[in-house]
């Protein structure tokens, strides 16, 4: 009986009203982020546009996005270290959820560019300002697992994402109007949670907070924020390419799927296995009592699915959803990455290095592009995603070597510019 006592204990002192909260943000932000992968098609073809163009669109309206992720997760960043972890996750929710209701009201692409980057701006503060008060509030020895049930629960909001397209059918405007529905109505269990304690004690001493110019001043802080980014890129190399333009790549000539390949299904699919691995890699992490080993092992394994992914040529959808799978489950080391982030910097800087580390990943995703643009210039684009995946590989393999290992490390601590 005490032992029972015990455990129940030991897991509510891990679901805190702060972690359930940023977990079920995180879902949000999920459902909403994958959102416009999901629909894509189907939205832009509605709107009357051809296939080359929902193609070349779809390009353009996801990196937009992005974009406004990149700008929001500095913004965002800054606000949360200046004026604390629950004014971003008020802040960043309000403007996504408006956005993404008054997305489902778009009737061109200008519009939707728009509403994309609004949204991409509010969705770049939920996770980062997630992790960092969920890092700042639970004991050392305990904070993996509180990361893990955020990103357990959050990434599942693509699953859910995948299963309410599935339910609208071709209404993809209900789609984006309930996940506005449930970023307003999450407001009011914001209301229950508690400001770090850490924050709260560093806003009582005279110290530089929320700089983000603090990151560029030192190189050996710049490299170090440098590697967490770079060691995160397989994640959106993955989702950003090729489980979003899995249909066409499923198309040509030298893959040929036998079967129909949706984008939907895709990601669905695809984050099913981030789900299962976000758990998987967490748990590893702190079996292992490492980030690191926990990151290498599942880097190795993504390795693996983009093989499965390229050597699909005339096998079934089936298989290729499977490598997706696989795919999906190697990359599910983005909340063990994005703690680890956390766990490096000081707390004067903390939520913004947190904030921007994630949207600095998701911000790669149009360099990426780029670089899968220009490549098929001289090769197909099979060949092009294979040479591009051999360095989304291999850098962060080298990035993660030299990075920290941050396992039970102490976070009451300022930042300077040393």
């Amino acid at each position: 009986m005490q032992q029972d006592n015990a455990q129940v204990k030991y897991a509510t002192s891990i679901l805190t009203a702060g972690v359930i909260v940023a977990a079920l943000g995180y879902f949000v932000d999920i459902y909403d982020l994958l959102l416009f992968s999901i629909v894509r098609v189907k939205s832009l073809t509605s709107m009357g546009y051809s296939k080359e163009e929902v193609s070349t669109y779809g390009l353009l309206l996801i990196n937009i996005q992005m974009i406004g992720m990149l700008i929001g997760g500095v913004m965002w960043g800054v606000i949360g270290d200046k004026k604390g972890r629950l004014s971003v996750l008020f802040g960043s929710i309000i403007i996504y959820s408006i956005a993404n209701i008054a997305n489902g009201f778009a009737h061109d692409v200008t519009q939707y560019a728009i509403w994309r980057f609004i949204a991409g701006f509010g969705l770049a503060g939920e996770l980062g300002a997630g992790i960092t008060l969920v890092a700042e509030s639970l004991p050392k020895e305990k904070r993996g697992y509180g990361t893990m049930i955020v990103a357990l629960v959050g990434v599942s909001g693509a699953v859910f994402a995948g299963g309410v397209n599935r339910f609208f059918g071709d209404n993809w405007r209900g789609c984006y109007f309930l996940g506005g529905v449930l970023g307003l109505a999450l407001l009011i269990l914001r209301i229950s949670v508690y400001e770090s304690g850490i924050f709260k004690g560093m806003q009582e001493q005279s110290v530089e907070k929320g700089n983000f110019l603090m990151l560029f001043k030192s190189g050996k802080i710049f490299i170090k924020y440098l590697r967490c980014v770079i060691v995160g890129l397989p994640t959106w190399f993955a989702v950003g390419i090729l489980v979003t333009f899995s249909p066409e790549f499923a198309s040509t000539k030298l893959l040929n799927i036998q079967g129909k390949v949706s984008g939907g299904d895709a990601i669905m699919y695809s984050y099913a296995g981030i789900t299962l691995g976000n758990f998987l890699c967490g748990w590893m992490s702190q079996w292992l009592q490492s980030r690191k080993k926990a990151v290498f092992y599942f880097l190795l394994l993504t390795a693996v699915g983009f093989v499965m992914y390229f050597m699909a040529g005339g096998k079934s959808a089936t298989y290729f959803y499977t490598a997706m799978v696989i795919t999906g489950i190697g990359t599910g080391f983005w909340a063990v990455i994005i703690t680890n982030a956390a766990e490096q910097f000081g707390t004067n800087i903390r939520a913004t290095v947190t904030t921007t580390v994630p949207n600095l990943i998701r911000g790669s995703l149009p360099i990426m592009s780029i670089c899968f643009a220009l490549l098929q210039g001289s090769f197909n684009k099979i060949v092009s995603a294979e040479i591009l995946a051999v360095f989304i590989i291999i850098l962060p393999l080298i990035a993660l070597h030299y990075t920290e290992e941050t396992f039970g490390k102490d976070l009451n601590y300022l930042e300077n510019n040393e």
